[in-house]
């Protein structure tokens, strides 16, 4: 085993570094004794490979099973729904506005303002467009905060 000490290579074992071989400098000892024989010990006494790591094991997924990979791919792939906000006459304008800020991830002030306006005048707005295991999920909070809102497949002219 070699160790790299500066810009040189000096040969360096557990037994080269716990008792140097004659002739060799003590101040060399001492200053890899300390720093070294731990690190030497470990290595030496891994066994298999001398600290270097073994081939990687790439897993593959299982007929039966999907992978990580492919559950990605079809979330893309899967047609998008749209996330309903319904008027309600309990909560006051500027709760729902705070609700959209926490739960849509990225909606802005502005944004917020607007949906809510729409759903207020109108009896419902689109809060977003996106996956349907997304929408199920923003829907269930905001159901879970106290506004009415449904989900439903988003249609091909939007």
């Amino acid at each position: 085993m070699e160790t790299v000490i500066g810009c040189g290579r000096v040969p360096l074992s557990a037994n080269h570094v716990l008792s140097p071989p004659s002739g060799e400098r003590y101040s060399l000892h001492t200053r890899f004794l300390n720093r070294s024989a731990f690190l030497a010990k470990t290595i030496a006494g891994a066994g298999k490979g001398g600290g270097l790591l073994d081939k990687p094991v790439i897993e593959k997924a299982s007929p039966g099973r999907e992978s990580e990979f492919d559950l990605r791919k079809s979330r893309k792939t899967s047609p998008p729904y749209q996330v309903l906000l319904h008027n309600d006459n309990y909560n006051k304008r500027e709760y729902v506005v705070q609700v959209l800020m926490k739960v849509i991830p990225g909606m802005t002030l502005d944004n917020a303002v607007n949906i809510m306006q729409e759903a207020h005048h109108n009896g419902m707005s689109v809060v977003i467009i996106c996956a349907q295991a997304d929408a199920e999920e923003h829907c269930m909070q905001l159901r879970g905060n106290g506004l009415l809102s449904s989900i439903e497949p988003a249609s091909a002219g939007c």
